[in-house]
């Protein structure tokens, strides 16, 4: 049975890097998987304008899919614009888990192995705020015992699929005394089913600095939270493994996941094939691997991996001067 992928191009430095990654899927040619390229993001809602910056028929093509490999985009800081894709997509098709894997991909220093799973429809980004009056503006943060207990459930199944044998809370119970309580309590109470699974939290200001100091530190361990500061800690994550470019990332639900690099469009590089493709290549790996053609996805990791470890063929970033272009066409010689 055929599956159907949706690429979407994105913006910026998007459509390349779409472009680059479409020729690295079409080099190994994964059976049974139609890829289906759709537009969406600011540049499209600029000339088109409407209520969303993803057009009615990509938003067709999204729910007749199985998975999507999603480029960056841009997400206008203009009032009442629309909200961006990522999180309407992950609103639309409950992606409560968004797991980004900080692996280093060649002899970095120091070497980094660990999983951000963030919790990924709550929180800051829930979308609710309002004006009081012209000088105050509230946002609600908002925490539900469900979201945290099926976020705690997953950031376990994580470590356990790893062998690994230890879960780290990220939160601000201290201070954000009932959402985080909230939070704290269903990792405590899910954790008594994971006996072998040993529970550490830290507030987030001091894990943010411990990370910095010694990340050996956190080797082999599942960092799981809330929306916003999971997705400020594996920003900061992303720095240890030499750049975000070669941060991929995915978002799951119970029957759906988009796959996206965890990097912006970079607009000020468009055309000027310059970007790391890596993180948006290892998503569609990582997508070939969700949609069951271990194969392939395998051979793109392996090839991307030595492509960066020989080091000769890299971008900016990495310490080279390859062309965003050249580094792939590197990449399909090693598939």
């Amino acid at each position: 049975m055929t599956k159907k992928a949706v690429i979407i191009r994105g913006d910026g430095t998007g459509p390349e890097l779409i472009d680059c990654t479409l020729q690295i899927l079409n080099s190994v040619n994964p059976s049974n998987i139609e890829f289906i390229v759709c537009d969406a993001g600011n540049e499209w809602w600029e000339k088109n304008k409407g209520p969303s910056l993803i057009p009615s028929d990509t938003l067709d093509n999204l729910e007749n899919s199985d998975a999507c490999l999603k480029g960056p985009t841009i997400t206008s800081i203009i009032p009442d614009s629309p909200r961006s894709v990522a999180v309407t997509l992950r609103q639309k098709f409950d992606l409560y888990a968004n797991v980004r894997p900080i692996k280093s991909v060649s002899s970095t220093s120091p070497l980094i192995d660990l999983l951000c799973v963030r919790e990924a429809t709550e929180g800051m980004y829930s979308g609710i705020g309002y004006k009081i009056d012209n000088d105050t503006a509230v946002t609600i943060r908002k925490i539900t015992r469900s979201s945290c207990n099926r976020i705690a459930k997953f950031a376990f199944e994580s470590a356990t699929e790893r062998k690994w044998n230890s879960v780290i809370a990220i939160h601000k119970a201290n201070i954000l005394r009932e959402t985080d309580d909230l939070f704290l309590h269903e990792i405590n109470s899910v954790s008594k089913n994971y006996p072998k699974i040993i529970v550490e939290d830290y507030l987030i200001d001091n894990f943010a600095q411990q990370l910095y100091k010694n990340p050996e530190r956190f080797n082999q361990k599942v960092l799981v939270s809330t929306n916003l500061f999971m997705d400020i800690i594996s920003e900061e994550a992303s720095a240890l493994v030499g750049s975000i470019g070669n941060v991929y990332s995915a978002n799951f639900g119970t029957d759906y996941a988009m796959f996206e690099p965890a990097h912006g469009s970079s607009p000020k590089y468009k055309g000027m094939d310059k970007v790391n493709p890596t993180a948006t290549i290892l998503s569609a790996a990582w997508m070939l691997r969700y949609l069951g053609d271990s194969i392939s996805a395998n051979a793109i990791f392996n090839s991307t991996e030595k492509v960066i470890a020989d080091n000769k063929y890299v971008t900016y970033d990495l310490g080279g001067t390859a062309k965003t272009s050249e580094m792939t066409s590197e990449i399909i010689k090693h598939l």
